[in-house]
């Protein structure tokens, strides 16, 4: 039985439902120009890179910890990063990878897109992991940029695990759109009235 990530909570009965109703997450989807043929390639880049997600978190890091303001989300009383911290969100990020290409997009996958983005503002943030950061939000902006290199660092490890008869443009295209989706969800907590 695998051990889930301190604070995962994608199946918890406490967890609330999403404001975000299924029309309006069928517009976000139309939005970012998704079909079927996205779904299949998302499912087989799960496949590819599920088990690569510990070098991918492994390249996600070293560019985070390299960027200072980027990095100092995970501030400690001390101000310097909080290697506790950053290993309790990396196992949940981790997991995040799995269930983007695994997981149905249905309102248990918007509940927990919704706590996501809470945890990304003052109203949870560090609560999960009890951390006394002086941080208390990650900035809405760094949260809409990282979309790139979270997209664009991926293709190395689908091109390392495709078959020959894999598509990695179409793996990557889903990939974006469905980081995308997601982090347009992390953002309504931000500013519910104008989401």
């Amino acid at each position: 039985m695998t051990t889930l990530p301190v604070g995962y909570t994608y199946n918890d009965s406490s967890l609330e439902s999403s404001p975000v109703s299924m029309p309006i997450l069928g517009e976000l989807l139309r939005d970012v120009m998704w079909n079927e043929d996205d779904s299949r390639a998302l499912r087989r880049a799960g496949e590819i890179l599920t088990p690569q997600t510990s070098e991918i978190l492994d390249a996600w890091y070293d560019f985070i910890g390299s960027t200072p303001h980027l990095v100092s989300t995970f501030r400690g009383p001390d101000g310097k990063p909080d290697q506790a911290y950053l290993d309790k969100v990396r196992g949940r990020f981790e997991r995040w990878i799995v269930d983007l290409c695994t997981r149905d997009f249905d309102a248990q996958w918007l509940a927990y897109q919704e706590e996501i983005g809470k945890r990304h503002t003052p109203d949870k943030k560090n609560r999960t992991d009890g951390v006394d950061s002086p941080s208390t939000y990650v900035p809405m902006s760094h949260l809409i940029a990282l979309i790139v290199p979270v997209t664009v660092t991926v293709r190395e490890f689908l091109e390392r695990g495709a078959s020959e008869d894999d598509n990695v443009d179409a793996m990557q295209q889903a990939w974006f759109k469905a980081v995308t989706l997601s982090v347009a969800l992390w953002t309504r907590p931000y500013a519910p009235d104008l989401w």
